[in-house]
């Protein structure tokens, strides 16, 4: 058994149309193991773009050990695989979003994009162990790691209408004496569209009592109404 895996191991170190194709498919279902899973967490970026980032990068790593091995360029055969690790960030970066309530989103996505690159690299020089490890600890990480993240840190988002805007930084103060150190205070538009009136949007993920703030803030003077975002 083990002479066998020492032979396909030899054989796999040679460049030819099965083992090129071999790569290829294993790019492929990495790449939409990877894929899948965000696409289930309703991420942009899903399958087909994770199976295409896959395949990039192992196409990158493949051009480079075939200029060295089977043409004999005396270069670094992974120099434009490693051009690959920082160009793949313009993607990435397509993903975070700054939503309007100064939420972060897409941190995962990018960096799980980034991860599926290297993963290509990692096929496309025959690193298979290395590239299918990091597959599942890809998985785990984004579909069960999450799920606690979420758990533990997830923001309230408290909406306050205010109609005595003469007293802004008294009521606003009131409400602060009310919150958590981390809480963040926005000034919006008003919701009910009447003239005078302010609105403030609180978020806060360390909040664990919000009916308790609620009750509290909608007793101060000059707040027409408390609702959740």
């Amino acid at each position: 058994m083990t002479e066998f895996l020492n032979n396909l191991i030899e054989y796999e170190r040679e460049l030819n149309l099965i083992t090129v194709g071999v790569r290829v498919i294993i790019a492929v279902l990495f790449g939409g193991i990877i894929g899948i899973e965000r696409g289930r967490h309703g991420s942009q970026a899903g399958m087909r773009t994770h199976i295409l980032v896959c395949l990039g990068g192992m196409l990158t790593a493949l051009i480079g050990v075939y200029s060295a091995t089977v043409l004999g360029f005396d270069s670094d055969p992974l120099r434009i695989a490693a051009q690959v690790v920082s160009g793949i960030g313009f993607l990435g970066a397509g993903m975070i979003i700054v939503k309007s309530d100064k939420m972060i989103t897409g941190l995962t996505t990018a960096a799980i994009m980034w991860t599926t690159a290297v993963i290509g690299i990692a096929v496309g020089i025959g690193f298979y162990s290395g590239a299918l490890f990091a597959v599942l600890a890809c998985v785990f990480t984004a579909a069960f790691l999450t799920r606690i993240e979420r758990k533990r840190k997830k923001a309230a988002c408290i909406y306050i209408e205010i109609d005595d805007l003469s007293s802004l930084g008294t009521i606003t103060e009131s409400i602060k004496s009310l919150l958590p150190d981390d809480a963040h205070i926005d000034i919006l538009p008003a919701k009910s569209a009447t003239a005078g009136n302010l609105g403030l949007l609180i978020i806060s993920a360390s909040l664990k009592d919000v009916d308790l703030f609620k009750k509290q803030a909608q007793e101060i003077n000059g707040i027409v109404f408390v609702i959740n975002e």
